[in-house]
């Protein structure tokens, strides 16, 4: 991985309550699912080479795939044109969702266009 630009890093603007959504993304293009990050766990994140997110229900950090071992190995982060949200696209070891599906957004379609 390359290494972080700090100066990027500083541009992060994180909430009121210090977070940032996080958009996880696979190779493949799938999105994946949607978290949160702190300053903590984005910068364990990108120590170790794994997604590591903020609960914001158990106000602690959680690495995922830490005890399921469906892990998230980082291949890129992107901060978007606001500096508010995180994109990160990764190598994923078995499925991101606690359900067991592959992708977090694989319980209800919403809605189709006609167009598709």
């Amino acid at each position: 991985m390359t290494p972080i630009d700090r100066d990027v890093l500083a541009q992060v603007r994180f909430d009121s309550n210090g977070l940032i959504p996080t958009i996880v993304q696979s190779v493949t293009g799938r999105v994946l699912m949607l978290a949160w990050m702190n300053r903590e766990s984005l910068e364990r994140t990108i120590e170790i080479g794994e997604t590591v997110f903020f609960s914001r229900s158990r106000n602690e950090l959680w690495h995922k795939g830490a005890t399921s071992g469906n892990t998230q190995r980082i291949l890129k982060i992107e901060l978007d044109c606001d500096s508010d949200a995180l994109l990160i696209l990764v190598e994923e070891a078995g499925p991101a969702c606690h359900t067991g599906e592959e992708s977090c957004f694989d319980v209800e379609t919403l809605f189709i266009s006609g167009d598709e």
